[in-house]
């Protein structure tokens, strides 16, 4: 079964191979990131956060059990249907797409996990943003927690099988058109499927050059989930702080 990869993410998110395939993701670690996050940016007590693009909603869920209200946010139909069985008065889950700002306003927007660039043109990416900034209140922050593809492309794992609950996972990765692309192919149930994911390798000078564009205020950069200094060549993640 082969899907359309311009609309990749509609697609294949919504799928139960995508969670499947993810499964072994770091709660720990997650926990971690949100702990220092939270920490840096000094939230106050009752804060309400924007989760965009939350998926299953790990990230919200941690960050309600904090104390915080979050609302999650995610353009995946089936992701928001399992993370809402975990609902509460102060978490909220709710599909939207992140192209578009929320009428409320929030102490802080979290984008994680490199939930960013998927879409095929960079007016998209910009609207992400502004929306983002739009949907911060006065004293708001905004986080984007991207991968950072200087470090990635050259560290790359052209090919590799991974088996999930038995299904194994046939992936391959490559760069083409500055597009970091991994393709899936799975054979389940006797039938068989492809997809693609495709994110834009974005460096930092392009965030840079989106968010002046923007009128957004870079505060910070950080290089990994410990919040450590980022080093183009070396750090695994491009963690941005902005306003």
């Amino acid at each position: 079964m082969q899907k359309d990869s311009a609309s990749w993410y509609s697609c294949w998110f919504d799928t139960p191979y995508y969670h499947i395939l993810y499964k072994e993701r770091n709660d720990a670690e997650a926990h971690l990131f949100m702990d220092n996050l939270t920490h840096y940016l000094n939230l106050p007590e009752e804060a309400k956060i924007l989760d965009l693009a939350c998926g299953k909603g790990r990230h919200s869920i941690y960050l309600n059990q904090l104390g915080y209200e979050v609302t999650g946010a995610d353009l995946s139909v089936n992701s928001i249907a399992i993370a809402s069985q975990h609902a509460n008065e102060k978490l909220h889950f709710k599909v939207h797409d992140m192209r578009l700002p929320f009428d409320e306003k929030y102490d802080a927007v979290f984008n994680l996990f490199t939930s960013f660039g998927y879409f095929e043109n960079d007016e998209d990416n910009f609207k992400t943003l502004s929306s983002i900034k739009q949907s911060l209140n006065e004293y708001g922050f905004a986080v984007i927690d991207f991968l950072n593809a200087d470090y990635v492309i050259p560290n790359l794992v052209p090919e590799e099988v991974k088996t999930v609950d038995g299904i194994d996972f046939h992936i391959k990765r490559y760069v083409k058109d500055k597009h970091i692309y991994k393709e899936i192919d799975f054979e389940d149930k006797g039938e068989k499927f492809h997809y693609t994911e495709k994110v834009q390798a974005l460096a930092l000078s392009d965030f840079e050059a989106m968010m002046e564009k923007a009128g957004i205020y870079l505060l910070d950069v950080f290089g990994d989930y410990k919040l450590r200094k980022f080093y183009k060549k070396e750090s695994e993640r491009l963690i941005m702080i902005f306003k």
